[in-house]
């Protein structure tokens, strides 16, 4: 019989798979962005937002194994719905997004803002779904400590981050997106 610790430790694995999968496809485009003159912003955080994101299945699993923690049964099930969410939602951004997308800043000076998909309804809506994971994947299995951990360290991330990208891309973006809130829990002016 398979135990929930095993199917959660699954799950993490997955979620490592869906990072490469993520890395691979933010390499090819940073590659094209910057063949087509596309600038770098904000590489001081970069390497921290990285190693925040490779800790934290690892902290997760620490957590479940380390402190025995219990599947806590609905909620567990209401967390996994959440993670899945924020998991379609990264994906339809990336989509959208499409070869512009990328993990770092690197965007081509005159690129007209992107409005399309979930952009039409909010800014940033992979630090959504971020957030949503930070909160959502440790409490599939009742990791509350990192679940608050890393919702911190998140906020943190994109405090610092979303300025950043927002002064990257410009007054054009600013413009379009003057009248459409950031819907990022715990980043200033969301």
């Amino acid at each position: 019989m398979v135990t929930s610790t095993a199917l959660y430790l699954g799950f993490l694995a997955l979620l490592y798979l869906e990072r490469g999968a993520e890395l691979l496809v933010s390499r090819r485009n940073v590659r094209l962005a910057l063949a087509a003159g596309g600038v770098e912003s904000g590489r001081r955080h970069y390497p921290t937002m990285v190693a925040v994101h490779a800790l934290f299945p690892l902290a997760c699993a620490a957590e479940v194994l380390g402190l025995h923690r219990a599947f806590p049964g609905a909620v567990g099930f209401a967390a996994l719905a959440v993670a899945l969410a924020a998991q379609g939602l990264r994906w339809w951004a990336v989509a959208t997004l499409g070869r512009r997308w990328n993990t770092r800043i690197v965007l081509v000076p005159g690129a007209e803002p992107v409005t399309a998909g979930p952009y039409r309804f909010m800014r940033h809506p992979n630090y959504l779904a971020v957030m949503l994971e930070a909160a959502a994947v440790p409490v599939v299995h009742g990791a509350w400590l990192t679940a608050a951990v890393f919702l911190i360290a998140n906020a943190a991330l994109l405090a610092v981050r979303i300025p950043a990208e927002e002064r990257a891309l410009g007054p054009a973006y600013a413009r379009v997106f003057a009248g459409r809130r950031r819907r990022t829990a715990g980043v200033r002016g969301a």
